[in-house]
Order: structure tokens, then C-alpha cells, then sequence
């Protein structure tokens, strides 16, 4: 018995944390041989995931207990019930204090953990698709979508930024800003995107421009990976491989010799007004140093307000926050900097191309999207006039 014990103990021990969250025994495997699997299981979402799905299961189980509901396996009423409450909750302003979209997400993470544990998912019935349209036709009030950087608003920024290219400690941060902000647009990156990016990840192709290797995003999770190509730009203040190649010196040069070799390196870092993206030196491939670790390094890292590069990726929340903040410099009103979030940069990217006249299918060549409809959002929002027959009337 005390074997036994021990056994299922180890076994439980195994289990990928969201797992744990099921009741009942694991299937009578060696432990190695279940190991293996929940490994695999566990290893088929993000850890982003499943912190979410941890964090919306833990509240449905406290609300199920308290109101002597089965949470495990539920109802679509139970379901129903327990989305319908929350969404009542107000704010003391009057709104509601959870948003449709807060709410279907929390039906998908229930519906997770049902099916993982192998039960039919309540979220799906159809008392439950009916309970959320109603939500969200009671309310109508359209999602708070944040607003799109068209490449005049970029120039803005980079604007604002260029001062500071010269001046110790800011100048450390502004290229990385500035290499972060063309690279976001251009390649209609996910702020999560940007933020996964290491050093060797980037390479400058002599035809290309700038070769963007994805090791995953949002709708890759099984990492296959993808490359995203950034052109090089006629003009060297919006040309990526150049913004890239500055950035990517100073960082590099602060790990090789800290703050003297950075400063040597902003000082031969030529012109803002000239290309540096021809030139040999600044091309190498960082990978084929003698310091393997370099390439593992974090493209974009937090940077000090002393000027160091720190050993941590920036968050998608710090993209979001500096976004804001170079845009609050560059003279955006309060209103419209509320507007701006990690986002704008990929929704810019949408919004410029279909103005420019590009079509859905290139425009999800860069984006990645696998369904056309998700451009109509932009397209309907933020480019209205394009292919309207409005355009036509000859007013």
C-alpha cells in the first residue's frame, strides 16, 4: 500500500501544472512512459496560456463552490449562470466590470480544462453562445481597439528620437526605440513577437534587407518558425537594416567593454541623414563571433537609465509603455496617446499597406494572418475609403 502510495504520488507529481488541476487517476503507465506524455501535453500550449487558463479555472472553482455547483464537470447552465453573474458586476462608475471579450475567453479556458480532462465542453452549448450574444448586445458598445501608427506617425517618433542618438546615457535606449518602432511596423510584428527576438534571430541579407526569423507567435505555437523580410528604405531615417545595424553595435559593444566601447560605438555610428546598412563591418553576422553567447542575447532588453543594456527582455507591457511615452514626446494629445498600445505598430502596418493600394493576400504575407476577415477590421476601421464606392461618386 505504502508502494502504491508513493507511486501515485510520483505520478501526480508529474502531471503538467494545469493538468493537476483535474481530479481522478492518471492512466496505469510506468512512470517514465507518462512522463513522457504529459511532457508533450504540457508542451503544446505557452506558458502565457496556460497561467491564463490557471488564473480563469481558479475563479470559476471559487464561484462554483460558493454558489454548491459541480464545477468539473459543468453544465452549459452552470456556465451560463456564472458568465451572466459577472457580467452584472458594474464598476462605480456605472460600467460593467468585465468586457465580452474578458468573458468569452473565460467560457475558452473552461471549455480547456474539460476537454482536457475528457468531458464535453459546457462553454459551447448553446445556452452559452446565446447567454454572450446577449451580453453583448445589451451593451452595444463597440471594442476599444487601439489606434494604428500610420508611417507619418513613425516619422514623428524617430523624429522626437534623433536628438538623442548622440547624447549619453538617452542615446542608448532612443536606438533601441528606434530600432524596435521601424522593425514593429515594417514586419507587422506582435509586441510578443519583438520581445522573443535574440540577436541571431536578425540577419542582414544583401538583397532583402533585414531576414526576421519567428522561432513561434500567436498562430504558429507549434513553432515551425517563419522568416519576415524587412526591405531596406530609400531614406536612412525609416530604413530598418540601418536602425537595426546601429542598435544592434551599441548593444554588443556595451557586452564586449561596457560603457567605453558603447561610447566609441555611438561615435562612429555615421550620420542619421546616411545609410550604414552597405557596410561590411556593420552586416557581420554577430553569430560568427567568438563569443557564441552573443547571438542568444535579447534584441530588444531593458536599458538602464544609466545607459545599461540589462541581461532581460523587455515585456510586451514595457513595448506599450515606451510607445506611449515616445509618442507623448513627439506631441500626441493625452486622448490619442490613451489610444496607442503594442498593437499600433502592427495594425499601422495593415492600415498603410491597404491605403497604399496592397490587397489581403500580400498584406498576410507579412502579417501572418490566416484568415482574410481579420483584415476587414482594419480595413472597416481604419481605411474606410478604400475600394468604397463612395470614392466613385465624383462629389
Amino acid at each position: 500500500m505504502e508502494v502504491a502510495g508513493e507511486r501515485r504520488a510520483l505520478v501526480a507529481s508529474t502531471r503538467p501544472a494545469v493538468l493537476q488541476l483535474l481530479p481522478g487517476p492518471d492512466p496505469e503507465l510506468r512512470s517514465a512512459d507518462l512522463g513522457r506524455v504529459w511532457a508533450a501535453v504540457d508542451a503544446s500550449t505557452s506558458a502565457n496560456t496556460k497561467a491564463a487558463y490557471r488564473s480563469d479555472w481558479g475563479r470559476f472553482q471559487r464561484w462554483s463552490d460558493d454558489a454548491g455547483y459541480a464545477a468539473l464537470p459543468a453544465t452549459g447552465m452552470v456556465v451560463a449562470a456564472y458568465l451572466t453573474d459577472a457580467a452584472a458586476q458594474l464598476r462605480p462608475d456605472g460600467r460593467p466590470q468585465f468586457g465580452a471579450a474578458t468573458l468569452s475567453r473565460w467560457a475558452s479556458s473552461i471549455n480547456q480544462i474539460h476537454t482536457a480532462g475528457g468531458f464535453d465542453p459546457p462553454g459551447r452549448t448553446e445556452v452559452v453562445r446565446r447567454a454572450l450574444a446577449g451580453v453583448r448586445r445589451t451593451r452595444k458598445t463597440p471594442p476599444k481597439r487601439r489606434s494604428p501608427l500610420l508611417l507619418s506617425d513613425v516619422r514623428l517618433l524617430l523624429a522626437e528620437l534623433s536628438p538623442q542618438f548622440g547624447v549619453w546615457p538617452a542615446a542608448v535606449a532612443a536606438h533601441r526605440d528606434a530600432a524596435l518602432l521601424l522593425m514593429g511596423f515594417t514586419g507587422a510584428h506582435r509586441r510578443s513577437e519583438l520581445v522573443g527576438l535574440r540577436v541571431q534571430d536578425v540577419t542582414v541579407h544583401r538583397a532583402d534587407g533585414l531576414h526576421v526569423r519567428l522561432r513561434s507567435s500567436k498562430t504558429d505555437q507549434e513553432g515551425a518558425g517563419t522568416i519576415r523580410a524587412l526591405p531596406y528604405g530609400r531614406d536612412p531615417a525609416t530604413c530598418p537594416p540601418c536602425a537595426l545595424i546601429r542598435w544592434r553595435r551599441i548593444l554588443l559593444a556595451y557586452d564586449a567593454g561596457k560603457r567605453p566601447a558603447a561610447l566609441t560605438a555611438l561615435h562612429h555610428r555615421g550620420p542619421s541623414t546616411e545609410h550604414v546598412c552597405r557596410d561590411a563591418d556593420t552586416t557581420a553576422d554577430p553569430a560568427g563571433t567568438d563569443d557564441p553567447s552573443m547571438g542568444e542575447r535579447w534584441l530588444f532588453p531593458t536599458v538602464h537609465r544609466a545607459g545599461q543594456p540589462s541581461r532581460k527582455a523587455m515585456t510586451g507591457d514595457a513595448v506599450a509603455a515606451m510607445i506611449k511615452r515616445r509618442a507623448a514626446a513627439a506631441g500626441f494629445t493625452p486622448a490619442q496617446v490613451d489610444l496607442l498600445g503594442g498593437h499600433s505598430l502592427r495594425s499601422g502596418f495593415v492600415t498603410e499597406a491597404f491605403r497604399a493600394g496592397a490587397d489581403a493576400h500580400s498584406i498576410m504575407r507579412q502579417t501572418g494572418h490566416k484568415d482574410p476577415k481579420m483584415l476587414e477590421v482594419y480595413a472597416r476601421e481604419h481605411a474606410p475609403l478604400v475600394g468604397n464606392a463612395v470614392t466613385k461618386l465624383n462629389l
